[in-house]
């Protein structure tokens, strides 16, 4: 279970936040949208790290049934690494580093899928992140959320997941996100995970988490970074971590000499 915090550690981390922020300037995972519309700006927390023990405690305390699931490290995009990795995959997590030649892929799919259009399923459940390093977070939740289909996904009614994929069903990824950025729950467990990782917490990253999931047929690349769900094309349950490669594999030959992808994958315990 995530470890209770006291009531004020939220805002203990809040003016911490706010101190490094001052002090050190703020990286690309400093959203750009920032700004409210009545001007004041967006929450910020410290990232979470990409450990598959870190992901499991945290997903537990919010009503994940961990015996049923795990968090698996992705070691390589290779097929030895593949075959290792647990059946069935029910979502794959991507963390890249944001440089300038993502940022530049991510403006030319947003202007291709404006201008060709794309097929979205009614039963996706995505969200947009308005809270800066809250990345780790919104990919566990995207992956989570649309493999509740699978019998491995039980979640506990009484908890945070099922609560707020409940309360969100209906909304759009706007309203979602506004959700999402509001709720101090859900806060205050990222503020326990985050500083529960081996890595140094510090705000000032510029890695950013991405979630893989399948829905209806198709594999669905989840970013609340970008304007909308991006549809790699047909994909089913048992191809899921070998589609989601392909688009991994993307991601790295357009940045052949950055090393800092990392790969975790959500799998179910038969």
């Amino acid at each position: 279970m995530v470890e209770s915090l006291r009531p004020s550690r939220i805002e203990e981390s809040r003016k911490e936040m706010a101190t490094k922020e001052e002090s050190e300037g703020g990286g690309l995972q400093q959203l750009a949208d920032n700004i409210k519309e009545d001007g004041k700006k967006h929450k910020r927390w410290f990232p979470l790290e990409s450990n598959p023990e870190v992901m499991t405690t945290y997903c537990a305390g919010l009503g994940l049934n961990v015996e049923k699931t795990q968090f698996i490290d992705v070691l390589s995009t290779d097929d030895w690494a593949l075959d290792m990795v647990p059946k069935p995959v029910l979502g794959v997590l991507m963390v890249f580093p944001i440089k300038e030649v993502s940022e530049a892929h991510r403006a030319e799919e947003k202007a291709r899928i404006e201008s060709e259009g794309q097929t979205v399923s009614d039963n996706l459940w995505y969200t947009k992140q308005f809270v800066g390093n809250a990345c780790g977070t919104v990919g566990l939740l995207h992956a989570i959320a649309n493999a509740r289909a699978s019998p491995c996904v039980e979640l506990a009614g009484d908890k945070f997941l099922s609560q707020f994929f409940s309360k969100t069903a209906k909304m759009n990824p706007h309203d979602a996100g506004v959700a999402l950025e509001e709720d101090e729950v859900l806060e205050e467990s990222h503020v326990a995970a985050a500083s529960s990782g081996q890595s140094a917490v510090t705000q000032d990253v510029n890695s950013h988490f991405v979630a893989f999931s399948h829905v209806d047929g198709a594999l669905y690349e989840l970013d609340g970074r970008k304007a909308s769900p991006v549809n790699h094309g047909p994909c089913t349950a048992d191809t899921l971590l070998e589609e989601s490669i392909k688009v991994v594999k993307a991601f790295m030959a357009r940045d052949p000499d950055e090393i800092g992808f990392t790969m975790v994958a959500l799998c179910g315990i038969e």
